[in-house]
């Protein structure tokens, strides 16, 4: 039987959200989600779908990679 693979990220929005002085809410409103949501993906409880994942990045001018550390845990 394979073992399947896990895999982790760490997001790095509080810090571009904080360079631009952009609340949650503000960021919220730019991509269409709730604040609650934000919130849960600062502090990563929440996986985004990579429409969400890249209209955030967008907001900030960075790549995906750039807005996502993606680690796998064996």
């Amino acid at each position: 039987m394979a073992k399947k693979s896990k895999y982790q990220f760490d997001s790095k929005i509080h810090i571009y959200r904080a360079t631009k002085r952009m609340t949650q809410q503000e960021l919220a409103d730019l991509v269409g989600v709730s604040r609650q949501t934000i919130m849960q993906l600062e502090r990563n409880r929440y996986n985004p779908s990579m429409l969400l994942a890249y209209s955030i990045a967008k907001v900030f001018g960075v790549t995906i990679e750039d807005l996502f550390d993606f680690k796998e845990e064996c």
